[in-house]
């Protein structure tokens, strides 16, 4: 039995085949479309869900409920495994503050029961490069304790900039403001978005699709440390020629090297809506002595 086990939702964005290689155990959110429900990554591709947003549905989505929670936690409970969860960020989902709860009651009945779960304030990839890095120190032989503390180091210092080609997507979710999803319908004006302490924070408006991935570049250089030398994480809401195009930008202007591209999943997507790009990097150098930008 491995000393440690890593439990995922799927607003993490990492591919299924990243999840089975590595052997975490993902908890998936959920989404419904069409008037049918289905489970994150296991039981829906997101390029199913953007074709029909693009056909005009409008899917909805729901946190990890407490049955899914319950089976996952009691199950190692009972086999004697150490557990960590990395959580969606608890400003974005119900989906932490759940596994909390269900926590208490597991323990009640295993006292012993080793699981921590943290609030990653993240979500999609920036999420996803946070689980990566536990991942690789885990199997590396990292203790606990360590992979815990820089768990939450990526956690503290993971920087998310996005844009998306409609706000109303977002404004529907309760994202962000009426007033922002109108404004950003004007004009060809494209928002640029961060998260800050877990919330999706409107930062520009910037008119025009090429200008605003511009903007992403040039910030991550303001906001970025040792760059070059990171992992940076792209996804994209079915549009990886722009994933393509902002990675060239970063390899040009700042000689990036390591990347992880994905598309974002279901449940992330059912709210960017379709054409989404995103970047996630470290604003501080971290100081692992193990190569984390694979």
């Amino acid at each position: 039995m491995s000393t440690l086990k890593i439990i995922v939702d799927s607003a993490c964005d990492l591919p299924h085949s990243y999840i089975t290689e590595h052997n975490l155990e993902l908890v998936p959110l959920t989404v419904h479309l069409n008037d049918e429900e289905y489970k994150d990554i296991v039981g829906i591709q997101a390029k199913k869900v953007y074709d029909e947003m693009r056909n005009g549905s409008v899917p909805k989505t729901s946190q990890a409920s407490i049955n899914q929670f319950s089976e996952v936690f009691t199950k190692y409970a009972q086999e004697g495994q150490a557990c960590l969860y990395l959580a969606f960020s608890s400003e974005l989902s119900g989906t932490y503050q759940t596994a909390c709860m269900v926590r208490e009651q597991v323990l009640e009945d295993y006292p012993e029961f080793d699981l921590t779960i943290i609030d990653t304030k993240a979500a999609s990839l920036g999420l996803g490069l946070i689980v990566n890095h536990a991942v690789k120190l885990m199997e590396s032989g990292a203790t606990k304790e360590t992979i815990i503390e820089e768990a939450k180091f990526y956690c503290e210092h993971m920087q998310h900039l996005f844009t998306v080609d409609n706000l109303e997507y977002l404004r529907r979710g309760g994202r962000v403001s009426n007033v922002s999803a109108f404004v950003g319908g004007l004009l060809n004006i494209k928002p640029l978005l961060h998260v800050e302490d877990g919330k999706l924070i409107p930062l520009e408006k910037i008119r025009g699709r090429k200008k605003v991935l511009k903007r992403i570049v040039d910030l991550m250089g303001e906001r970025g440390e040792d760059l070059s030398n990171q992992l940076i994480g792209i996804s994209h809401a079915d549009d990886e020629d722009t994933a393509l195009q902002i990675k060239e930008m970063m390899e040009e202007q700042y000689g990036c090297k390591h990347f992880f591209i994905n598309m974002i999943g279901s449940v992330i997507g059912a709210h960017t809506g379709p054409g989404a790009i995103a970047v996630f990097f470290l604003d501080k150098k971290a100081n692992s002595d193990i190569d984390l930008t694979k």
